[in-house]
C-alpha cells in the first residue's frame, strides 16, 4: 500500500459527522491543538507535544522510503494525577487521525497467570480494533447498493414465484384466456398484476408498514464448541486463535426460520455486506493502518515502575517491563491475521507517578519514551470551564436528556460555580479524582429531577446556587456520608 493511504484513512467517522471534521494532512500541530481544544480544557503543553507526534507521523510518510524505515515514532509519557485528560488526550487524537487506538492497563500484566506473551496481546487486539474500522468504513462505501439488495430480497420472499412461467409458446402459435376484461393472452396479464403487486408492497416496505409480518429465511449457523475438550498449551501463538480455528473446521447448518420483516432486514443486510466486502483487502489495509498509524495507550505505567533489586512483587513488576521493551522497541508479533511489526506504532504511556517516579522504570524502557510532559491538577475554573465550554459538554448532556421527556433545564452561572466549587472541595478533602467528580456530583444533583422527570415536571427548571446548595448540603456537609456517595 502506498504511503499516501494516510490521506484515505482520516478520519474514520460516524454518519453524519465527516462534514464538520477536517482531513489530517490539512492540519498543522497549530489547528489540532484547536480541534483538541473543542473536548478538553486547558493541558496545553500535553496538547502541543501530542500535536507534533501526529504531524510528524503524518511527515515520516513523505520522506523518502530508505529514511522512512529510520525514522521512530515519538512515544511520550504523560505524567499526572487521574481525571486530568491524559485518556481523553489519546483518544481524542487516535479520533482525529482515523487510526486503531487501544487503551490498556500495564498494571493488568501483573495477575496471577501471568506470562510473557500476554503482553503480545495488546497488539493482537489492536489489530482486531484495526480490522473493524477497516471493515466499518468498507460496509459503508457499499451501504446502499446492500440495502437495495435487501429491498429486492425482501419482496422476493414477501411475494415467491408459486408457479414458474409455463413454457413460451410455439413461433406463430397464439394462447389466449378469457379474464373479466376480456379475451387476453396468457401470461401477460399475469405478469403484469404480479408487477403490479409487488411495486404495491415495495412502497409498503419503504415505508415500514409490514415490518411485522413474518417471513421465512434460511440462516447459517455455525457448530457450537461448548463442552468440547479444548488441549492446552498447544504451542506459542496457538492458544489465541486455536478457538477461531476450530469453528472455521466444523462444518456450518443451515436451518429455515419464520421472523419479522424487520428482523430479516437486519439478517439479509449484513449477508449482502459479508458479499460486497472483499476481507482480504480489508486484513490488507487493516494491517498496514495497525503498522503505520497504531495507537497503543499504556495506562498506569507507574504500577509497574519500582525501585530496581528488591524483591517480592517488584521482580514482577520489572518483569513486565522487560517484556514490554521489544513491543515498544520493535518486533514482530504474530496474530490470526498475519505477523504485524511494531516498530512504527506509537506508544503512549500514562501514569500519576504519586509513589514511583518515570526514573523508576529500567533504562531501556526509559529511553523508548524520549518525551515527558506533565499534565496540571484542575482547579475550579477549569471544572467551571469543563461544565459549559467542550463539544458536547455535560451540561449540555443533562439538557440533552432532560428534553427528551419534554422538559427543559438552565444553569445559572453562579449554580455552575458552585457546582465546580463542591466537587474541588470534595477532591480536596476526598481523593482527587479530577474532573470525574464533576460526574458524581451532577448525578447526585439532578437525581430527584430524573427520577419524577416522566410523570411530571414540565415547568422550565433552574439550577441556581439556591438549588444547588440545598440538594448537596446534606452529603457535602457531612463528610462520612460525602465519603460513599460522592
Amino acid at each position: 500500500m502506498k504511503a499516501d493511504a494516510l490521506k484515505k484513512t482520516a478520519p474514520i467517522l460516524p454518519v453524519g459527522e465527516g462534514a464538520e471534521e477536517p482531513w489530517l494532512d490539512e492540519l498543522t500541530p497549530r489547528q489540532i491543538v484547536a480541534e483538541l481544544d473543542k473536548y478538553i480544557i486547558g493541558q496545553n503543553d500535553a496538547k502541543k507535544s501530542v500535536a507534533i507526534v501526529l504531524r510528524n507521523r503524518w511527515r515520516r510518510q513523505r520522506v523518502e522510503e530508505e529514511m522512512r524505515q529510520e525514522i521512530a515514532p515519538n512515544n511520550l509519557i504523560l505524567i499526572g494525577p487521574t481525571g486530568v485528560g491524559k485518556t481523553e488526550i489519546a483518544r481524542r487524537l487516535a479520533r482525529l487521525a482515523g487510526a486503531p487506538f487501544l487503551k490498556v492497563e500495564a498494571s493488568k500484566f501483573t495477575e496471577v497467570g501471568y506470562v510473557g506473551r500476554d503482553v503480545e496481546s495488546m497488539i493482537r487486539d489492536l489489530v482486531d480494533i484495526s480490522i473493524n474500522l477497516v471493515r466499518a468504513d468498507r460496509e459503508y462505501d457499499v451501504q446502499d447498493i446492500a440495502e437495495s439488495r435487501v429491498h429486492e430480497r425482501l419482496l422476493d420472499l414477501l411475494l415467491p414465484v408459486t408457479n414458474p412461467d409455463p413454457a413460451p409458446p410455439a413461433e406463430g402459435a397464439s394462447v389466449f384466456v378469457v379474464g373479466p376484461d376480456g379475451v387476453e393472452p396468457r401470461g401477460e396479464g399475469v405478469q403484469d398484476r404480479r408487477a403490479r403487486t409487488r411495486e404495491k408492497l415495495g412502497k409498503l416496505l419503504l415505508d415500514g408498514k409490514i415490518e411485522e409480518r413474518e417471513v421465512e429465511i434460511e440462516v447459517t449457523q455455525s457448530a457450537s464448541i461448548d463442552g468440547m475438550m479444548v488441549p492446552m498449551g498447544g504451542g506459542e501463538g496457538m492458544d489465541y486463535n486455536f478457538t477461531e480455528m476450530l469453528q472455521e473446521m466444523l462444518p456450518k447448518k443451515k436451518k429455515r426460520r419464520k421472523v419479522s420483516v424487520a428482523e430479516a432486514r437486519r439478517i439479509l443486510l449484513q449477508d449482502e455486506l459479508d458479499k460486497l466486502v472483499d476481507m482480504d483487502e480489508v486484513v490488507n489495509e487493516a494491517l498496514y493502518r495497525a503498522e503505520e498509524m497504531g495507537i497503543v495507550f499504556l495506562d498506569e505505567i507507574d504500577k509497574v515502575a519500582g525501585e530496581r533489586g528488591t524483591h517480592g512483587p517488584d521482580v514482577s513488576r520489572e518483569g513486565v517491563q522487560r517484556d514490554l521493551l521489544p513491543i515498544v522497541e520493535g518486533s514482530t508479533v504474530t496474530t490470526k491475521y498475519g505477523l504485524v511489526r511494531t516498530d512504527h506504532i506509537l506508544f503512549i504511556a500514562a501514569g500519576a507517578f504519586h509513589v514511583a517516579k518515570p526514573s523508576d522504570l529500567i533504562p531501556e524502557l526509559q529511553g523508548r519514551f524520549p518525551i515527558r510532559v506533565e499534565l496540571q491538577t484542575l482547579g475550579q475554573e477549569e471544572f467551571v470551564r469543563i461544565l459549559k465550554e467542550p463539544k458536547n459538554a455535560l451540561l449540555e448532556q443533562y439538557r440533552a436528556l432532560i428534553e427528551t421527556e419534554g422538559a427543559s433545564i438552565s444553569f445559572t452561572d453562579e449554580g455552575v460555580e458552585e457546582i465546580a466549587r463542591i466537587a474541588m472541595e470534595l477532591n480536596d478533602r476526598m481523593e482527587n479524582i479530577g474532573a470525574r467528580r464533576l460526574q458524581t456530583v451532577m448525578t447526585t444533583l439532578l437525581e430527584e429531577v430524573m427520577f419524577d422527570l416522566p410523570e411530571g415536571l414540565k415547568d422550565p427548571l433552574l439550577v441556581d446556587k439556591e438549588f444547588v446548595q440545598d440538594r448537596l448540603r446534606k452529603v457535602s456537609d457531612d463528610e462520612d456520608l460525602s465519603r460513599y456517595i460522592l
